[in-house]
């Protein structure tokens, strides 16, 4: 039987379809639409199971045709059930997201302390225990949204892309703005993995997000990189409900 997880974030939509807990494929889309779903219903007649998890408002024909096409649809809210426990304070204000990337990597690494560092739009630091319980986690601006900030709030300042080379130190204001934004986010980084190393023992750390590529390459420490690590946690919470109905 296969299943269909659909992710919808802030920049893209991603597809994919697993075998059970086996990934067969995924792609990213500009936009979700009707005529995706068909097509891939079309194409893989014995998909039977859904999930579909979005930061934005979704088109009632698509919550729609997944009720009535597949056997089991599960729309992902701050009441899913989970296979970790989520100890998080305000659960109703939780990223979907981050908390699907805490289950994959649960599902990677279970009864384990584990440190997820999304580095995406934004950059998300979640810890779970190893007792499989998401505990909570820091959230700051990304890559793209810190050189953006400097650009629109300043009156002078460049819009600046980054670059894998860069300077420690700036000696004209494009190198400035390269290294004080990058330098700034590996110090950020260096030091979060230092903080929870120091309360939570034999610390695993797992990274995801488009930006992840960039900064694993760049730190000193054991890092595990995972691009699909929110779409197996979308799937792990598929199966955990699927058998719970």
């Amino acid at each position: 039987m296969i299943n269909l997880v659909i992710d919808i974030g802030n920049s893209r939509d991603k597809i994919a379809l697993f075998n059970e807990h086996d990934l067969m494929f995924n792609v990213p889309v500009d936009r979700l639409t009707l005529d995706h779903l068909k097509m891939l219903k079309d194409e893989h007649p014995q998909l039977n199971k859904a999930i579909l998890s979005s930061v934005r408002n979704v088109e009632s024909e698509i919550t729609d045709y997944l009720s009535g096409n597949v056997e089991f649809f599960l729309e992902m809210n701050n009441l899913t059930r989970l296979p970790i426990e989520n100890i998080y304070e305000t659960p109703e204000t939780l990223g979907k997201d981050r908390l699907a990337a805490a289950v994959g990597a649960n599902e990677l690494f279970p009864d384990q302390n584990l440190l997820i560092i999304d580095a995406g739009t934004a950059i998300t630091y979640d810890l779970v225990s190893k007792k499989n319980q998401f505990v909570g986690g820091n959230i700051s601006p990304g890559l793209e949204m810190r050189f953006k900030a400097l650009n629109h709030f300043t009156g002078k300042l460049p819009l600046v892309s980054y670059s894998d080379e860069f300077q420690s130190i700036g000696r004209n204001t494009i190198d400035a703005i390269r290294a004080g934004v990058q330098n700034g986010i590996l110090f950020e980084m260096a030091q979060t993995i230092d903080l929870f190393n120091r309360n939570y023992q034999n610390l695993h750390i797992i990274m995801t997000g488009g930006d992840s590529i960039f900064f694993d390459k760049k730190l000193n420490y054991s890092i595990f990189v995972h691009f699909n690590l929110t779409l197996i946690g979308l799937n792990r919470i598929l199966e955990y409900n699927a058998k719970k109905k």
